[in-house]
C-alpha cells in the first residue's frame, strides 16, 4: 500500500507540471504514460515480494526462489528465502541423518515443509499451528515446534502426546513420497503434498544432499510394504498399536472390526429438556441431525476425523482441541452424563480407545442409534446402533454431553 500510495503522489506532481508546460491535452496524454508506468512498477514490485509470501495451510504459494542455474544465489528477496530454505533443508536432513534415516525420509521432510511453510520457520499458521511443519499446539510447546530441529524430530518420530511421526507409519519407505506425507499430516488437502517433489529435490541439490542415501535404522531396513499403499497400516501411539488420525479417533483401522466386545445395555433416547445455559451453536439441535443424516450419502472427508464432523454438524469449523478424548475432559462438569445410556437426540456421545488414545467421538440422532465416521466405511458417515463403538471396535464408553465446543 505505501508504494501504491507512492506512485499516486508522484503522478499527481508530475501531472501538475506537465499541465503548466504542454496544456491540458498533452498533460491529459502524459498523464496517461505516467498512471501506465506506475502499474507496471506495482505489478514489478509484487512480483519481487511474491517469493517471500505465504498463503493459508495446504495451499502455500511454493515458488521457485532460486535462481535461474539453480546455484541458490539470488539477488534481492528471492535469494534471501533460498538462502534461508537451504539452510533448513540442511538441519532438516541433519536430524533425519543423525537417526540413521534414509535420504527418502529428508524429501517427504522438505516437501511436507514446502508445502505447509514454504521450508520458513513460520510463527503463525492456521489456529494454533507453527513452525516449518506447521504443527498444532498438541504436538509440542510452541518453542518447540518453532525450533527447526526439534521440529523436524517430531516430524519424523512423532508429537509429544502420541501423534504418530513418519516412522510410525507402517511401510512409509516403500510408499509414494506424497502419500507418505499426508499420512503425518493428515491434512484436509492430501494431494498436494507430491506437488512438491521436484521443487524439494532441487533444494536438495543445491544443499548438497543426498537423497539416495541408505538408511541404517535395523527396522527400516527390514520392513516390507505396507499392505495397503496409500494408507497409512497400524501406526504405533507409543501405547500400543492402532491408528491416530487429525483428531485422534479410535484406535483400530477405520472400517474394521476389533474384539467384538459386548455392550453392557442398551442406548435410548433420554429427556430433552434443552440444553444447559451456555451452549450456543450455529445450528439447532434439528439442524444438527438433518445435516448429519445428509453426510451418509456425501463423499469420504471424515476418517479420523470425528471430532471435526460433530463440531461442524453444529455449524463450527475445527475445534480448540486436538482430540476426542481433549473435548470430553474439557466439557463442565454439568454438561457431562459419565455411563448414561440414555441421551437426548443431539447429545455428542463419547467412548476411551485405549490408555493414551485419543478416543472417539459421534452424535447421537435419537432411537439407540449415532451418526459416526469410519465406523462401516473408512471416511464416508454412517448410522449405526450406538452399541456398534463397543461391539465393533471395542472401546469404553465414556458418556455423553451437551454439544458445547469449548
Amino acid at each position: 500500500m505505501q508504494q501504491q500510495d507512492a506512485l499516486r503522489l508522484a503522478a499527481g506532481a508530475a501531472g501538475r507540471g506537465l499541465m503548466l508546460k504542454l496544456g491540458l491535452p498533452g498533460a491529459a496524454i502524459a498523464f496517461a504514460m505516467l498512471l501506465l508506468l506506475g502499474v507496471l512498477g506495482a505489478f514489478n514490485a509484487n512480483e519481487a515480494m511474491a517469493d517471500e509470501a505465504c498463503g493459508d495451510r495446504g495451499s502455500p504459494q511454493t515458488t521457485d526462489a532460486g535462481s535461474d542455474s539453480g546455484s541458490g544465489k539470488g539477488q534481492g528477496r528471492g535469494g534471501n528465502l533460498r538462502r534461508k530454505q537451504i539452510k533448513n533443508a540442511k538441519i532438516i536432513d541433519g536430524v533425519a541423518k543423525a537417526h540413521g534415516l534414509s535420504g527418502k525420509a529428508t524429501l517427504i521432510a522438505l516437501m511436507t515443509a514446502l508445502q505447509e511453510s514454504t521450508l520458513i520457520n513460520l510463527d503463525h499458521g492456521h489456529a494454533d499451528s507453527v513452525g516449518i511443519f506447521q504443527q498444532r499446539a498438541a504436538w509440542g510447546p510452541k518453542a518447540d515446534r518453532m525450533n527447526v530441529k526439534k521440529s523436524a524430530k517430531m516430524f519424523f518420530y512423532g508429537g509429544q502426546q502420541g501423534q504418530p511421526g513418519l516412522t510410525d507409519i507402517k511401510g512409509w519407505q516403500h510408499k509414494a513420497p506424497g502419500i507418505a506425507a499426508q499420512d503425518v499430516q493428515r491434512s484436509l488437502y492430501p494431494e498436494m503434498y507430491a506437488g512438491q517433489e521436484a521443487p524439494a529435490r532441487k533444494i536438495a541439490k543445491e544443499a548438497g544432499i543426498d537423497l539416495d542415501r541408505s538408511g541404517t535404522r535395523k527396522e527400516d531396513e527390514e520392513e516390507g510394504p505396507s499392505q495397503e499403499p496409500g494408507r497409512s497400516g497400524q501406526a504405533n501411539d507409543r501405547t500400543g498399536t492402532g491408528v491416530q488420525g487429525l483428531d485422534g479417533c479410535y484406535g483400530h483401522e477405520p472400517g474394521t472390526g476389533a474384539a467384538g466386545k459386548k455392550a453392557k445395555g442398551k442406548f435410548s433416547d433420554g429427556r430433552a429438556d434443552g440444553w444447559p445455559k451456555g451452549v450456543k451453536n450455529h445450528r439447532s439441535t434439528a439442524e444438527a441431525i438433518a445435516w448429519a443424516r445428509r453426510q451418509v450419502d456425501g463423499p469420504p472427508n471424515w476418517e479420523r476425523l470425528c471430532l471435526r464432523f460433530v463440531s461442524t454438524a453444529y455449524g463450527f469449523g475445527p475445534t480448540r482441541q486436538y482430540r476426542a478424548i481433549e473435548q470430553w475432559q474439557d466439557t463442565p462438569a454439568r454438561m457431562k452424563h459419565a455411563k448414561d445410556r440414555h441421551p437426548p437426540k443431539g447429545a455428542l456421545m463419547y467412548w476411551s480407545t485405549g490408555a493414551g488414545r485419543a478416543g472417539h467421538v459421534a452424535l447421537y440422532i435419537g432411537d439407540g442409534k449415532i451418526a459416526s465416521n469410519d465406523i462401516r466405511r473408512p471416511g464416508y458417515i454412517d448410522i449405526v446402533p450406538a452399541a456398534a463403538i463397543e461391539k465393533d471396535w471395542g472401546s469404553t464408553y465414556l458418556g455423553w454431553t451437551a454439544p458445547l465446543f469449548p
